[in-house]
C-alpha cells in the first residue's frame, strides 16, 4: 500500500465515524488585564484530589467523555489489534522473563529483584553473602502483593542495617500517594506498622528502631520528614522537618557511609541539604549552608569531612569541595575539583579509599575514580586518578555506588543504541573490571546488523544538537525510510543513548530511530539547560525541528515521513512542534503531554505548580512569564491549520500531567484542524503518569503506540 494510498484510507476512516465532540462551556478568567476563554476547563474534576484516590467519584459526565473517547480511539485503531498482538509478541520475545539483576552486596547479604517466567512484578530477593541464587529468599514478592489489583507500583524500599526488617512503600492507583509498611524478614510478615500518603525514600536509623519518611500535604507536595518508632501508631509520628515554601520539595537518602541521614530540600534551581545522625537521630537535623536562589549542593561524607559538589562561585558545570563536618558552612569550603565548563559533574560518590564521580562531556558520560589522602589538606591523590570510558559514538554509562562504604568495588552499566546493556564490577584499586551480566535476548539480536550513529543537527542560532541514530544496515537511506524521532527537553534531564529492545520493532520495519538531545537538557553540560528553560524555552523546540530539518537534508527521511514522539515535558514539546511546524511531521505522540501549560502555571493548588515556576516561570506574579508562556503554550496556540495526525495518552490518576490537559488539547484539535488525519484520545482510567504498572502491560501500552505509528507510516507489517 502506498503512503497515497494509505492516507486516503485514514481520511476515508475519519468520514465514517465521526469522532467525538465535546461540549463547549466557555470558562473566563482575567490575568494581567488579558481574558482568557477555556471552552473545555469542565474537563476539570472539581473533586480532582478525591479522584487521585477514589477514581470511582469522577463525575460522569467527564468519565463519560473519556470512555467515549477511548471507544473512538479503539474504533480507528481497530484494524491494528493483530499488528499490535504482533509487536506485544515480539517484544515480550526480546525480554528474559526469569531475569534478575546481579546480587549487591551489604554485610552478610547481598541483594537484588528477579523476575520469574510469567510473572509482571519483581521479587525482592536476597542471599548469603557469596551464596547461590537459587537459594534465594524472596522478601516481597510483586505478583503476590498485586494480586486482584488493576494497578500496583512499589515505590522506595529500605532493608534495616541489621538486616531484620524492609520497610516498603506501595500504590494501588497510580496517583503516586504511596502506603509505607513494614515486614519482618524472619517471619515474611507485615508488621502493625502502616504510614499511609508518603512520597519518596524511606531510611533507618543505625539501631533499626526508628523509620524516617516523606509524607505529603492536602495538595500532594512532598514537604514533611517524619519519624516512626517501630510498634507505635502512624499518628505518634515525630514531625522532623517541615518544608514552609510549597515551591520546594524534600528528598530523603543517606551518604555512602551511611553516618548521615540527607534532608534535600529542592525546586529546579535551588538546593539546601540538612543532616541527620543516624547514630543519635534524636539531635535532629542540621543545616549544611542556607538556602540562596541558584544554588545547587549536594553532600557526600568522609570522617571529619563533608564532600560537596557544588555550583557556587560561578561553577556552573559544578566544581567539588571538602568541609569540616563539625561547622560545614560555605566560609569553610575548600576546593578539590576545580570547575571546567562544558564538563558537567552528575553524581559524586565517596568511600573509605576513593572518590568516584559521574561526568558528562560533549554529551558523553564517563566515570572517574580517584584514590583519597584522607591525611592531606588535599584529600585526593591525583596521581592515582584514573577514567573509565568507551569509545563507541554514542553510548550511556550508569554508576551505583551500592550500600558499602568500606569496599574497593563499584557496579557500572554499559550499552548503545545497538549493544544491549553489560553489567560490571570494578576494583578502584587493581582497577580489574569484571563482566557480571549481558543482557539476554532470547529471540535473538546481532548487533552488527544495526548501525548507531552521532550526528550534529545545526539550530537556528549556530547551536550544534546532537542527534543519535540507530538503522538496520539494509535500511535505504534515501530519503524514502520513515524516521520516528523522540525527544524531552526539560529538567536538565539528559537523554542516554541506551539500549531499548521494544525500539527493535520499529526499526525491524524500516523506520529510522532518532533521539534529538536539544536543550533544556544537560546532554552538553548544565549551560545546555538554562538555554532550554524560562524566556529560552522556545530554543528546546526550535532544536527538535532543526534536528528534524537536519535529518530530512541528510538523506535519512523527507518531509512528512517523521513520526514525533515525546511524553511529560516532552508531551509539551510535541504539542508546541505541532503548532509551529505541522508539515515537518507526519504524526505525534504525545504521552502524559503537559499541553496546558498557561492554565496549569496559574493554577497554585495543582502539586507541581509552585516548584515549576522556575523551570517556566510564573504567570501569576509576572506579566513578562504570563505573556512568554501564553506565546507558546500547546492548548493556548492551537489554530485552524492542517496537523499532522496525533495520539495522546493520558492517565485518569495522574498528578503530574493531569488527564484534562490531553483531554482539553484533543477537544480543541479537533475544532480547528483542517486535516482528515486521526486526532485521537486514549485515557487509561486505571493508571497514572507512568501508565500501566505491570512490565507485559506496559508492552501492550508501546506495542500500541507502535502501531498507530506503522499504521499512519503506511509500512504493510
Amino acid at each position: 500500500m502506498t503512503v497515497q494510498t494509505k492516507t486516503s484510507a485514514i481520511a476515508k476512516e475519519t468520514a465514517e465515524l465521526p469522532p467525538p465532540v465535546a461540549e463547549r462551556r466557555p470558562s473566563v478568567a482575567t490575568h494581567h488585564g488579558v481574558r482568557l476563554s477555556d471552552d473545555y476547563a469542565w474537563l476539570r474534576a472539581e473533586n480532582w484530589q478525591e479522584v487521585m484516590r477514589k477514581p470511582d467519584v469522577l463525575a460522569p459526565a467527564i468519565r463519560s467523555h473519556l470512555e467515549t473517547e477511548n471507544a473512538y480511539t479503539n474504533a480507528m485503531l481497530a484494524d491494528t489489534e493483530k499488528l499490535q498482538a504482533t509487536l506485544f509478541t515480539e517484544m515480550k520475545a526480546r525480554l528474559k522473563e526469569d531475569d534478575r539483576q546481579v546480587p549487591q552486596p551489604h554485610g552478610p547479604f547481598e541483594y537484588f529483584p528477579r523476575f520469574v517466567k510469567g510473572g509482571q512484578y519483581a521479587q525482592l530477593c536476597r542471599i548469603p553473602r557469596g551464596g547461590s541464587v537459587d537459594d534465594a529468599q524472596v522478601l516481597l514478592d510483586g505478583n503476590k502483593e498485586a494480586e486482584g489489583k488493576g494497578y500496583w507500583d512499589l515505590g522506595a524500599t529500605a532493608h534495616s542495617g541489621d538486616h531484620k526488617l524492609l520497610a516498603y512503600a506501595t500504590d494501588d492507583k497510580g496517583s503516586e500517594l504511596y502506603t509505607v509498611r513494614v515486614r519482618d524478614l524472619a517471619t515474611g510478615n507485615d508488621l502493625a506498622d502502616e504510614i499511609p500518603d508518603t512520597h519518596g525514600g524511606l531510611e533507618w536509623s543505625n539501631d533499626g528502631k526508628t523509620l524516617f519518611y516523606i509524607k505529603v500535604d492536602e495538595h500532594q507536595r512532598p514537604l514533611f520528614v517524619y519519624s516512626h518508632a517501630l510498634g507505635t501508631p502512624a499518628s505518634e509520628d515525630k514531625l522532623v522537618y517541615a518544608e514552609p515554601d510549597s515551591g520546594f520539595f524534600v528528598g530523603l537518602s543517606s551518604t555512602q557511609s551511611r553516618k548521615f541521614i540527607v534532608i534535600d530540600i529542592h525546586d529546579h534551581e535551588t538546593s539546601e541539604v540538612r543532616l541527620i545522625d543516624a547514630a543519635n537521630t534524636g539531635a535532629g537535623p542540621r543545616l549544611v549552608a542556607p538556602r540562596r536562589v541558584g544554588h545547587q549542593y549536594s553532600v557526600e561524607h568522609h570522617g571529619a569531612r563533608l564532600v560537596i559538589a557544588t555550583n557556587s562561585e560561578g561553577a556552573e558545570d559544578f566544581r567539588i569541595v571538602t568541609a569540616p563536618v563539625e561547622n560545614p558552612g560555605e566560609e569553610n569550603w575548600r576546593e578539590i575539583v576545580a570547575h571546567k565548563p562544558g564538563r558537567l559533574i552528575i553524581d559524586v560518590s565517596v568511600f573509605q579509599g576513593f572518590m568516584v564521580r559521574l561526568e558528562r562531556e560533549e554529551s558523553l558520560p564517563r566515570i572517574v575514580v580517584t584514590p583519597l589522602k584522607p591525611e592531606s589538606d588535599t584529600f585526593l591523590d591525583l596521581a592515582g586518578e584514573h577514567t573509565i570510558a568507551f569509545d563507541e559514538e554514542a553510548y550511556a554509562l550508569g554508576l551505583s555506588s551500592g550500600y558499602e562504604f568500606e569496599t574497593t568495588r563499584i557496579r557500572f552499566t554499559y550499552s548503545s543504541m545497538t549493544t544491549p546493556a553489560e553489567t560490571y564490577d570494578y576494583d578502584m584499586a587493581t582497577r580489574e573490571r569484571t563482566l557480571r551480566k549481558r543482557q539476554e535476548i532470547p529471540s535473538g539480536h546481532n548487533p552488527a546488523d544495526y548501525v548507531t550513529r552521532r550526528l550534529l543537527a545545526p539550530a537556528a542560532d549556530g547551536e550544534l544538537v546532537p542527534v543519535t541514530l540507530l538503522y538496520k544496515k539494509t535500511t535505504p537511506l534515501d530519503g524514502s525510510a520513515p524516521l520516528f524521532l523522540y525527544g524531552y527537553g526539560a529538567y536538565g534531564i539528559a537523554m542516554p543513548a541506551s539500549f531499548s529492545t521494544g525500539r527493535l520493532s520499529l526499526v525491524d520495519r524500516g523506520f529510522i530511530f532518532a533521539i534529538a538531545h536539544i536543550r533544556g537538557g544537560k546532554d552538553k553540560g548544565y549551560r545546555w539547560y538554562t538555554d532550554g528553560k524560562m524566556k529560552k524555552k522556545k530554543n528546546t523546540f526550535t532544536d527538535f525541528i532543526a534536528a528534524g530539518e537536519h535529518l530530512i537534508s541528510e538523506g535519512f527521511t523527507q518531509r512528512g515521513r517523521i513520526v514525533a514522539n515525546g511524553g511529560s515535558a516532552g508531551g509539551m514539546l510535541m504539542g508546541a512542534i505541532a503548532n509551529m511546524a505541522p508539515d515537518l511531521f507526519l504524526a505525534i505522540i504525545a504521552d502524559v503531554p503537559f499541553v496546558d501549560v498557561l492554565n496549569t502555571m496559574l493554577d497554585k493548588d495543582l502539586p507541581l505548580t509552585p516548584p515549576e515556576w522556575p523551570e517556566w516561570g510564573n504567570p501569576l506574579a509576572s506579566k513578562e512569564d504570563f505573556e512568554y508562556i501564553r506565546s507558546y503554550s500547546p492548548y493556548d496556540n492551537v489554530a485552524a491549520k492542517t496537523y499532522p495526525h496525533i495520539l495522546a495518552l493520558a492517565g485518569l490518576t495522574d498528578p503530574r500531567v493531569t488527564y484534562w490537559e490531553p483531554a482539553k488539547w484533543i477537544a480543541k484539535l479537533r475544532t480547528l484542524n483542517t486535516s482528515d488525519n486521526l486526532v485521537l484520545l486514549k485515557t487509561n482510567m486505571g493508571a497514572g503518569h507512568g501508565g500501566a504498572s505491570g512490565r507485559f502491560d506496559g508492552l501492550k501500552d508501546t506495542a500500541f503506540n507502535y502501531a498507530f505509528a506503522v499504521k499512519v507510516a503506511g509500512l504493510t507489517c
